[in-house]
Formats: C-alpha cells, sequence, structure tokens
C-alpha cells in the first residue's frame, strides 16, 4: 500500500516544472514542492522515531524542519529544486524505510510508544505516515486542478 500510494504521488506531479513546483497561491499556502519535501520528511522523522528509537539531531533537524513544520520555514527554505530533487527524496526515504521493515517482525507493529502523549503503537504510527502522504497527494492534486482552471502554471497557460 505505501509503494502504491508513492506511485500515485509520483503520477500526481509528473512533468512539473521548478517554477510549478515553487509557486504559492497566497501568502499563506506551501508550494507543491514544500508539500513533497514534507512528505519525505515526515517519513524520515518516524523511521528514526520508530526504528532508531531517537529523536533527531541538530544537523537533521536544520536540514528536515523546513519539511516537518512547512509554513513560513518551508516557505523560506524550501524552493529552488527541480522535480528530480524531490523524487529522488522520496526514493532513497521510502527505500531506507523499506529496508528498516524487512528487519522486523509484524509483532513490531504492537510496541506501544505514546504519541502527544496518548496512546499509540508502531502501527499507528506508520498508519499516520501514510495517511499524512495520501493526504498532501489529494493537496497536490486540488492545487494543480485549480490551477489548471485559473490557466496558471499548466501547460498552455499564462506563467504568474
Amino acid at each position: 500500500m505505501m509503494n502504491y500510494a508513492r506511485y500515485t504521488t509520483y503520477e500526481s506531479v509528473k512533468d512539473l516544472s521548478t517554477l510549478q513546483l515553487d509557486h504559492l497561491d497566497d501568502d499563506d499556502s506551501n508550494s507543491i514542492g514544500a508539500l513533497l519535501f514534507h512528505i519525505a520528511s515526515i517519513e524520515f522523522f518516524y523511521r528514526t522515531w520508530t526504528f532508531e528509537d531517537r529523536d533527531l539531531n541538530l544537523e537533521e533537524k536544520q536540514f528536515w524542519d523546513p519539511g516537518i513544520k512547512l509554513g513560513e520555514l518551508g516557505r523560506e527554505h524550501v524552493k529552488g529544486k527541480d522535480l528530480a530533487y524531490y523524487l529522488d527524496l522520496l526514493t532513497v526515504e521510502r527505500s531506507k524505510t523499506l529496508e528498516c521493515f524487512r528487519g522486523r517482525e509484524d509483532s513490531w507493529l504492537d510496541i506501544e510508544k505514546p504519541l502527544n502523549h496518548k496512546p499509540s503503537n508502531h502501527y499507528f504510527h506508520w498508519f499516520h505516515v501514510f495517511e499524512d502522504e495520501l493526504n498532501h497527494r489529494g493537496q497536490i492534486r486540488l492545487l494543480r486542478k485549480k490551477r489548471r482552471r485559473a490557466g496558471i502554471l499548466e501547460e498552455g497557460s499564462r506563467e504568474s
């Protein structure tokens, strides 16, 4: 399921230019590039937190926080990259995650680990990673549809 979700994410951004990836609809929005970076960031965070049982170190936070937090931090730091950059990042992170899963028994998913001071387990944590990607993939599709209708940043349309 994770691989299928990733495939549909890749399909949702196929052929986007750097300009299209960086476009912001308004001062409070996230770019499609930032959403892709967010998907990779969340996967990195949860892989580190669940498989390595640790928080991010300072160097990791400096790189990943703009994607984890999005908002102003994401708008400031996540831009100017081409589609290959984001797809490579997503591919590498997924490859590392799948390697981690290969080394665990299914019972590992049942291990309890509170999330936001509430009962939780690894199964829920990874469901959340999966769910988060699907939500943002839907957001990406909506942004593209909205932009096509407005004639913004799509094939054969004006650039804003």
